[in-house]
């Protein structure tokens, strides 16, 4: 674990998030973003892993992330992502949808623009739980069942699917340009295609059973049909939007609720999950000749085959390993991220070769050479 850096920074961390580099720099990401949630002030803060030396869990020198600039943030920090390298967007348990424009040198972050109450109910504000950005598009979702399109330079709401869910929806992803997903609390995915009028979702997935409220999803980066999501059993669930309504497989991750999952954005073989039991899971799906080689690697492992079924006249090489029906042939590595179980791992990102998550115990771990 001698490539984990810790800082405690006394705010429970709700959210953390890479500042986008640049594809033709071919350098590591220096810069990432962090919110906070049940503070008596939270904040939305930005950080650099700087050069002054700190110690490792183990001891090692190693670099420290060290606090640049912050701003106040009316609510807990629901969701974070960046809109692009300068700008920053935020969801509140207030309702609201911010942007945060920070200075080219990282040295000041200030409030851009707000949509107050974009979500909230008839006599209150409710919680926008989760956003994404495909830029100049943003994308929400809250407690209050609500979809809302929005354009980064434009003050007025684009689209606004008014009763898209009558449960909470806690997530959301691009699948394509006009079309996003998302996730809610009776075990339910639905897709929605902004090029039509209609409010109702062009496509209904569900887990089979108790209905099991879904925190977090994901989409493949490369094969947008493959989705992972995460919910309050813990499970990780790989689905194929093209094949039937129910998911592909399912794994057992996490022993409570599973907050977030993420496809590593430039190999997604390679999978990472975090959960309320203090658990963060490097997942790589692969064949079954290439176990030994990780082993090999030094993986503290655990092998659990992949329960899928074929898929029925496609070509092998043009099928995802997380969609490979032999489970002799197709297995799911397991690693631990974290030296020791903590408080719960709320958010995680990764970039390249670098992972950075956050805690309720008030802690930010960074791991700078995942083996991806």
């Amino acid at each position: 674990m001698d490539c984990i850096s810790a800082k405690y920074i006394s705010q429970k961390i709700s959210k953390t998030r890479w500042r986008p580099v640049s594809a033709a720099s071919l350098q590591q990401p220096e810069v990432f973003a962090t919110g906070s949630w049940d503070n008596e002030n939270n904040k939305v803060s930005i950080w650099s892993v700087g050069d002054r030396g700190g110690s490792t869990l183990d001891g090692d020198l190693d670099e420290e992330p060290q606090l640049l600039c912050d701003s106040q943030h009316e609510g807990d920090v629901m969701d974070l992502q960046f809109l692009d390298q300068d700008r920053l967007v935020s969801a509140s348990s207030s309702g609201a949808v911010s942007i945060f424009k920070l200075q080219s040198d990282c040295q000041a972050l200030s409030l851009a623009h707000v949509w107050e109450r974009a979500h909230r109910c008839s006599c209150n504000n409710a919680p926008c739980t989760a956003i994404v950005c495909r830029s100049p598009e943003i994308v929400s979702v809250g407690e209050d069942g609500r979809v809302i399109l929005y354009k980064a330079d434009q003050a007025e709401v684009t689209r606004v699917i008014e009763n898209a869910d009558s449960s909470t929806i806690h997530a959301v992803t691009f699948l394509r340009t006009t079309e996003v997903l998302t996730v809610n609390s009776i075990g339910q995915l639905k897709m929605w295609d902004f090029r039509q009028q209609s409010d109702s979702p062009a496509q209904i997935l569900s887990l089979t059973g108790d209905r099991m409220p879904l925190h977090c999803v994901d989409k493949h980066p490369n094969q947008q049909h493959i989705v992972a999501t995460g919910g309050q059993d813990g499970m990780l669930c790989i689905w194929d939007v093209r094949q039937g309504n129910t998911p592909f497989s399912l794994t057992e991750a996490h022993s409570a609720e599973m907050w977030e999952v993420h496809f590593h954005p430039s190999n997604p073989n390679h999978l990472f999950t975090c959960s309320e039991d203090g658990s963060l899971l490097h997942w790589e799906s692969t064949s079954g000749s290439d176990v030994s080689t990780l082993l090999q690697k030094g993986w503290n492992s655990r092998v659990v085959s992949q329960s899928a079924l074929s898929l029925a006249g496609e070509n092998d090489s043009a099928v995802s390993a997380w969609l490979a029906g032999d489970s002799s042939k197709s297995r799911l590595e397991a690693t631990h991220m974290l030296p020791s179980q903590t408080l719960s791992v709320n958010s995680l990102d990764v970039l390249e070769q670098c992972l950075v998550c956050g805690t309720d115990g008030e802690a930010l771990y960074i791991h700078r050479q995942v083996p991806v």
